[in-house]
């Protein structure tokens, strides 16, 4: 260690000394094989690793966890973590983003079960996961006097818009930005997940904003008979195709990856889900997924992977695994933050035709050697910028800052 990195560590450790107690608010179901599910788990494992007490409070209703304990496991069974649940009846919202109608009869249950647990002893701080979390985080402090912070997955103010019809967008839009300045005004610290979001609630926020990005702790790779085994199940050649893996919402702009496939692409764009009810658009290769170690074990055995989304605020799980796995990544430059062009990621911009991502493909797969560095530069941000152990810590510094405040 050196003399900078013990400084840190020991600002990091007298920041924190106040923070022993930490409820994590999630106003979704749980656990889930997808990107919030799996970053709640594995903060709330760091966090526990980092001497906290932590309690997780969520629905009641989720999915087995799936994976073996590998990366994509949501489960907290064999950790310190102590889960509590909404009662299952009162919280059976969809397994799928996006409003319900269930939601709120869901948040009130959660609401009931904060309240309850906040009796039972002294939390020091509660991260609410995402809106709806904060919502009830805000509802209950006045009783709970527990500060809230808003843990930002998104930016409503550009995200609502994909789950509405598309001639309510803009008022979508609207409204989610209100409810992005409401919060921001309200809760007593905003702990966004990039940058762009940090930005933008900054501007209304009435206590401290930081910007800390989910982290992933990388281990062994899959072996060479179980990467071709998942590549065999669907029909794939190890290094013969280009992968998307994760949701099938409409903010993962699927669409321009299917139109990219359509032009210039040189090789097959298999999307890779755990979603057993929607298909994604042709001519994009459907891979149903039976765990978490096949979605990893296809990760390393695709050439290039690829992010098509366009709407900024939130930062993508699923880009740590791509870059654990040392696969070059095709993304936009706004969506794909911490990365720099031709040296960790292939990046387009914004506002970039569909086309842009599939002549990124090809140009990765016309020169392996290309292709190698953006790799192994992917992985070593991974490891410098992403670590659990560090990252723990600064959440627990800005929690104590929090409720010095």
């Amino acid at each position: 260690m050196t003399a900078a990195d013990a400084s840190e560590h020991h600002v990091c450790a007298e920041a924190a000394r106040g923070v022993s107690r930490v409820a994590l608010l999630a106003a979704f179901p749980f656990p889930l094989p997808q990107g919030s599910q799996v970053f709640v788990a594995e903060q709330a494992r760091a966090l526990a690793r980092a001497g906290c007490d932590v309690t997780l409070l969520c629905y009641g209703e989720g999915a087995a966890a799936q994976g073996g304990g590998s990366p994509g496991s949501c489960g907290l069974a064999e950790s310190a973590v102590r889960v509590v649940r909404a009662p299952r009846a009162l919280s059976r919202a969809p397994l799928r983003a996006g409003p319900s109608w269930r939601k709120p009869l869901a948040d009130a249950a959660l609401l009931a079960c904060w309240l309850r647990e906040s009796r039972r002893g002294r939390f020091d701080v509660a991260l609410a996961h995402n809106a709806e979390a904060a919502l009830v985080a805000l509802a209950a402090r006045p009783v709970t006097h527990v500060p809230a912070i808003y843990v930002a997955h998104t930016l409503l103010g550009v995200e609502l818009s994909a789950y509405a019809p598309p001639r309510l967008a803009a008022l979508a839009d609207r409204v989610g930005a209100r409810l992005d300045a409401a919060l921001g005004r309200r809760c007593d610290g905003v702990l966004a997940l990039a940058h762009s979001a940090a930005e933008a609630l900054a501007r209304d926020a009435r206590g401290p904003v930081v910007t800390l990005p989910p982290g992933l702790d990388p281990t062994p790779p899959p072996g060479a008979f179980e990467v071709a085994r998942a590549c065999a199940a669907h029909g794939l050649r190890r290094g013969g195709f280009a992968l998307y893996t994760g949701n099938l919402d409409r903010y993962q702009d699927l669409d321009d990856l299917a139109a990219a496939a359509r032009r210039v692409t040189p090789l097959p764009i298999v999307v890779a889900t755990h979603d057993r009810v929607r298909g994604a658009p042709a001519p994009l290769r459907l891979a149903r997924l039976a765990d978490g170690a096949e979605a990893r074990a296809l990760v390393h055995g695709a050439a290039v992977c690829v992010l098509s989304r366009r709407r900024v605020g939130g930062f993508p799980v699923k880009l740590l695994n791509y870059l654990e796995a040392g696969r070059p990544v095709v993304a936009r430059a706004g969506v794909a933050e911490g990365l720099e062009h031709g040296r960790s990621a292939w990046l387009v911009a914004a506002d970039a035709p569909p086309a842009a991502l599939g002549e990124g493909v090809a140009q990765l797969v016309a020169d392996p050697g290309l292709a190698e560095r953006i790799g192994a530069g992917g992985r070593r941000v991974l490891e410098e910028r992403h670590g659990w152990a560090s990252l723990a810590r600064a959440t627990l510094a800005f929690a104590s800052e929090v409720a010095r405040r």
